[in-house]
């Protein structure tokens, strides 16, 4: 998607959402944006964990502007206790204003559709780890079952001449299909892909490869982060689905009688409340703290900082064996920078999960026992969860940020770390297959590594610890006003301006 002018985009900021008056719009996704939870076993206290960033966070208060309906999986202990007899409840609590409708999931259904077909299957997948990959017979038709629910659930909420449903991400490819075999041919569906889309050599090892295209095209949207998603997900359709049409001038699929348009929209994030948290005292306050005891405070030492979910799409033991080879090859740089992982487990009731996890702590423990002193730990990790606040500290400081992804989406944890420096003198070093990497912006302003390529990967970390000031500032500068003007307001305007273009040619045709 090409990206407007910055006046541009300022000017019409929030536009698109205007357009939300008197429609009924549904946000269907695997994660709820509130969750339930009893405040202890001993009592039945409930306390509400909110959405804390990204996209729940974002589309929050838009579904609270518009009245709308969010339906996802209630995964909270308390989620039932507090729904009606219809499985909803109003939210937020303090000032009730849209609905939360409640897909129930029991543990088998669990382990089949979310970390069987989804996270099993579709993640490697869509990631290209084929040999990662398990699609079995048991976790595709728990997977149907589940979209099933979900479809059911969004025919119950359509209502009125101007039904929007706006569905997110892998757990859900079926479910547009199913609400259109259900009758909704009136509803706008639009479904946004949150995840990489992978080539037709790749994407072809789906035994159900069919039917999740079939599923994706009853949408009127589909979205994607980057172009070359958009067209490797065009060349699958054009390759494996008999009776599609594709226009490539349009980036539309003409299938079934019904018209999908394809679309970019690169994500973005919250990067206003990024840089306030960044410069709160509680931010402040954390990394003072964490400075002293990890002996970062002495300004000679530097921060090195990796975000990441614990998954191996993420490329944190590429990062380690880079670390290590930066220190074996280039001794002088001992003991002058801490590499801080800040990690969070993910996935952990798959095995293979479990098992990358373990590795992760053995290459901490063998860099720290290989290369550290007496006073040099040179790799700390942080598992603990940490509030906003404290990880918008850690980014502002951190004088280099390490995303090294095999594949990604997007990766919003650049995006966030360049939210965060304030102080504009930190440096990104981005994995060229990261999303975020397709936007140009960010191609010309960070430094480019492949952490499948050890030496190049080592040689990049280097360069950017020694980077001078002025240049660090200048790139940082031009990184942080993109982020700024691209942010995740820009985002949900593009995708609702386009559902809009749709709606308003499709009444313009039924006129005639």
């Amino acid at each position: 998607m090409q990206v407007p002018d910055t006046d541009v985009v300022e000017e019409s900021k929030g536009a698109a959402t205007d357009s939300l008056a008197g429609v009924n719009l549904l946000v269907v996704s695997n994660r709820q944006p509130y969750r339930h939870e009893f405040a202890s076993a001993a009592d039945e206290e409930v306390v509400v964990e909110r959405p804390t960033g990204g996209l729940t966070a974002g589309l929050d208060p838009v579904m609270q502007s518009t009245e709308g309906t969010w339906i996802a999986w209630g995964d909270g202990e308390a989620d039932e206790a507090v729904a009606d007899d219809d499985d909803c409840v109003v939210v937020p609590p303090e000032d009730p204003a849209y609905t939360l409708r409640r897909i129930w999931l029991d543990e088998e259904a669990v382990d089949e559709y979310y970390y069987g077909y989804s996270n099993q299957g579709l993640w490697p997948l869509c990631h290209s780890a084929l040999t990662k990959t398990r699609f079995s017979q048991r976790f595709w038709d728990t997977y149907r079952a589940v979209n099933e629910r979900f479809a059911a659930a969004v025919a119950e909420q359509c209502a009125g001449d101007r039904s929007w449903v706006w569905f997110h991400d892998y757990h859900l490819a079926l479910a547009p299909r199913m609400l259109r075999d259900r009758g909704e041919s009136e509803a706008l569906l639009a479904h946004f892909w949150h995840i990489p889309w992978p080539g037709p050599d790749v994407y072809q090892a789906c035994p159900q490869r069919r039917e999740l295209l079939d599923g994706l095209l009853a949408n009127d949207l589909l979205g994607f982060h980057v172009d070359r998603y958009v067209e490797n997900f065009l060349d699958c359709v054009e390759d494996l689905l008999e009776g599609a049409v594709v226009d490539r001038e349009n980036d539309a699929v003409r299938y079934d009688g019904h018209r999908t348009l394809v679309r970019a929209f690169p994500m973005g994030v919250d990067a206003e409340r990024i840089d306030r948290q960044s410069a709160s005292d509680e931010a402040a306050g954390f990394w003072w703290e964490f400075a002293r005891e990890h002996d970062l405070v002495d300004p000679e030492r530097q921060l090195v900082l990796g975000v990441d979910r614990l998954d191996y799409a993420k490329g944190i033991l590429e990062r380690f064996d880079a670390l290590e080879r930066l220190w074996e090859n280039h001794p002088e740089w001992r003991g002058r920078f801490t590499y801080v992982q800040k990690g969070t487990e993910t996935r952990t009731g798959i095995r293979e999960y479990q098992e990358y996890q373990n590795r992760i702590e053995e290459a901490v423990e063998r860099l720290n026992e290989r290369f550290g002193t007496d006073d040099w730990r040179p790799v700390v990790p942080l598992g603990e969860r940490l509030s906003e606040e404290a990880l918008a500290g850690l980014y502002r400081h951190a004088d280099v940020a390490l995303v090294s992804s095999i594949r990604d989406g997007m990766n919003l944890v650049a995006k966030e770390y360049v939210a965060a420096q304030r102080d504009v003198d930190g440096v990104l070093v981005l994995s060229r297959h990261a999303g975020a990497h397709d936007e140009p912006t960010f191609a010309e302003n960070v430094l480019t590594t492949d952490p499948l390529d050890t030496d190049e990967f080592a040689e990049t970390i280097r360069t950017a610890l020694s980077l001078p000031r002025e240049e660090r500032r200048q790139r940082m500068e031009r990184l942080r006003r993109h982020v700024r003007t691209y942010d995740l307001s820009w985002w949900m305007d593009a995708v609702f301006e386009a559902m809009n273009a749709i709606e308003s040619e499709s009444r313009r045709l039924h006129d005639r």
